[in-house]
């Protein structure tokens, strides 16, 4: 079994930039892929982006690509998402995500494992 906690969030203001951390433990096989969603109030869980184990791939969701990077840490167990020219359209509630296996979906419903959340608000 497998969980994830996130932390990082907080309060910035447009421009600014901010790293969340989410940090795995448990069975490692069940953690070969990560990724970052939000959500936000009203909305459906998004697709952030998304990483494999041995990082060869990577994915971004195309409202955050290019100011978003995702990386990770194998022997942390941790995943990091580093987000640059922050705007107030990307307030919301940001999920780290878990799976086995080396497939990376989209849609949150394939996700089989998920953290608390972590809220991250953007003011103009």
């Amino acid at each position: 079994q497998v969980h994830v906690v996130e932390s990082g969030g907080g309060l910035v203001q447009a421009g600014d930039s901010l790293r969340l951390s989410c940090a795995a433990s448990g069975d490692t096989a069940g953690s070969s892929v990560m990724a970052w969603f939000r959500q936000a109030p009203g909305k459906e869980r998004e697709f952030v982006a998304a990483t494999r184990l041995n990082g060869d791939l990577t994915l971004y969701g195309d409202s955050v690509k290019g100011r978003f990077t995702i990386s990770r840490d194998n022997a942390k167990k941790t995943v990091y998402l580093q987000m640059t020219f922050l705007q107030p359209e990307d307030t919301a509630v940001y999920y780290c995500g878990a799976r086995p296996g080396s497939v990376i979906y989209r849609s949150a419903d394939w996700w089989p494992t998920w953290g608390q959340g972590t809220q991250v608000t953007v003011s103009s």
